[in-house]
């Protein structure tokens, strides 16, 4: 009875009204629920469903997304969402502009942003952003009343470019259609400001339309939603929060920042040197994955890590206090994007190294993997049990298994139940070194240190060593965690 009584009584608006055409029994709740009667109820819920709305005369045209396969019920299951109008037509003046006035308040207090910019990369994954964009985004976007500004990268870098000299206080968030790397490039942007404090808390959207699209995946699945354009432009139009780890990736004076992932070894082997494969689609990772496990390197080497809780037992103890390893001030020597200490932007989390314990493990290692988010792409689970903003690391490594064993590994990727193998271990940790060694069987080789998609070094004797000048040096590099420092577009809102 109480229950029933508490529904009354946060009713808004309680009346006959006509919808798309048939005379029904209507109400707006004050939690932002409209409901009528069809022959069965209906039901829309105006923070997940509605975009927005716009009068007609005597009408009011309420624009929906809303479940293909679950029809229009208040249980939002996991399915299809299409655009879908409903036509309110009030019996009175009155009652249209009370409802007109009702809904409008309702969806002010979702605080959804108004106007974006949109960052988009017409050269990434298939190229067809601009066709996203159009057929799939914009829709949406004027659907919800968002005013937006479209700017196309032209080259390398250029994201960067925009989000350095970008005035915030005209926009209410950025939004990314490409794949992640120019997500990653518009965090280095912000960073690297005069007023980096303020610039990164600018909420950040991605709508997939690269090659990996492993932070949107990241973020969809954590609420069991599909990884579509449709779904991603619905979780920037909502407004929801989420704080985000970012990553100091360091060498000597200079840096870059990181938000998916680092690798050495198999992984990054088999994402950078399969590049002379393109002509093969998507199919050149499986098939140059199998080509490196065939034809297997290992890498000689060491990792030092800061472990988090319930991982200390993990490698041996640091012959040394502090931060372990005694080449982590190394002066780099990269080319390009340089951050200098002294200089403008933020120069890394807070944190005294010299206070922490570390821990050790020698290779020689097949792959060193690292993951801030738990999908490396639509259908990579590399680190299941990574958190957004929980301030660690998940690092992956193998080292002593067969060829058998990595490719039971890599066939259980689409899952992230590869790391329950015992040929792989698996572990949380809040500061990391690499210490990058050769290749084993051929002294005069390195490998490839890969961060985000990007190559930040590369030894002699890999793939376009003698063409590419890299950010940093093929040496010790150094990781550190700033927990919750970005912020996300996300389907709910988590702020740490």
């Amino acid at each position: 009875m109480e229950e029933h009584k508490h529904e009354r009584e946060n009713l808004i608006i309680v009346e006959s009204v006509w919808v798309n055409g048939i005379l029904t029994p209507a109400t707006l709740s004050g939690d932002g629920k409209i409901r009528w009667t069809e022959n069965q109820e209906r039901c829309l819920i105006l923070e997940k469903e509605v975009l927005g709305f716009v009068v007609e005369g005597s009408k009011i045209r309420i624009k929906a997304v809303v479940e293909k396969e679950s029809g229009f019920s208040c249980v939002v299951n996991r399915g299809i969402r299409v655009r879908r109008d409903f036509v309110f037509e009030p019996l009175s003046q009155e009652s249209h502009q009370l409802w007109c006035q009702k809904l409008q308040e309702c969806i002010d207090s979702l605080d959804r942003p108004r106007r974006l910019l949109i960052i988009m990369n017409p050269f990434g994954g298939k190229k067809y952003a601009s066709k996203i964009f159009q057929d799939e985004v914009e829709p949406l976007l004027e659907a919800a009343n968002v005013q937006y500004t479209v700017q196309e990268t032209q080259y390398q870098l250029h994201a960067k470019e925009i989000a350095q000299q970008l005035d915030l206080s005209k926009y209410d968030g950025i939004v990314c259609v490409s794949g992640d790397g120019v997500l990653v490039e518009v965090v280095n942007g912000l960073l690297q400001r005069d007023d980096w404090a303020a610039a990164i808390k600018m909420p950040l959207g991605i709508i997939p339309a690269g090659t990996g699209n492993g932070m949107i995946k990241s973020l969809l699945d954590s609420v069991d939603d599909s990884c579509s354009v449709t779904n991603a432009t619905l979780v920037v139009i909502r407004g929801h929060k989420c704080s985000l780890d970012v990553v100091t990736v360091s060498q000597g004076q200079t840096r870059f920042f990181s938000i998916l992932m680092l690798a050495w070894g198999l992984i990054a082997d088999i994402d950078i040197e399969s590049e002379k494969y393109r002509w093969m689609g998507s199919a050149r990772l499986d098939f140059y994955a199998l080509l490196r496990i065939i034809y297997l390197r290992k890498y000689n080497g060491r990792v030092s890590f800061v472990p988090a809780p319930g991982y200390e037992a993990y490698g041996e103890p640091s012959n040394q206090s502090g931060a372990h390893p005694s080449k982590l001030h190394i002066c780099g020597q990269g080319q390009e994007d340089t951050v200098n200490i002294g200089q403008c932007g933020y120069q890394g989390p807070p944190v005294s190294l010299n206070d922490l314990e570390w821990r050790t493990i020698d290779g020689p290692f097949i792959s060193v993997w690292l993951h801030n988010v738990p999908w490396g792409s639509e259908d990579t689970m590399a680190a299941p049990n990574a958190k957004f903003s929980d301030g660690y690391l998940d690092l992956i490594i193998m080292r002593d298994c067969t060829r058998a064993s990595i490719l039971a590994s890599m066939s259980k990727l689409n899952d992230g139940s590869y790391v329950k193998l015992p040929n792989v271990l698996y572990l949380k940790v809040k500061a990391f070194v690499l210490e990058p060694g050769q290749h084993s069987d051929c002294p005069t080789k390195g490998g490839i240190i890969d961060s985000d998609g990007e190559v930040l070094a590369r030894g002699e004797g890999t793939y376009k060593s003698e063409r590419k000048r890299d950010l940093m040096v093929y040496d010790s590099i150094q990781m550190t965690v700033d927990q919750g420092l970005a912020t996300l577009f996300s389907p709910v809102d988590i702020i740490s």
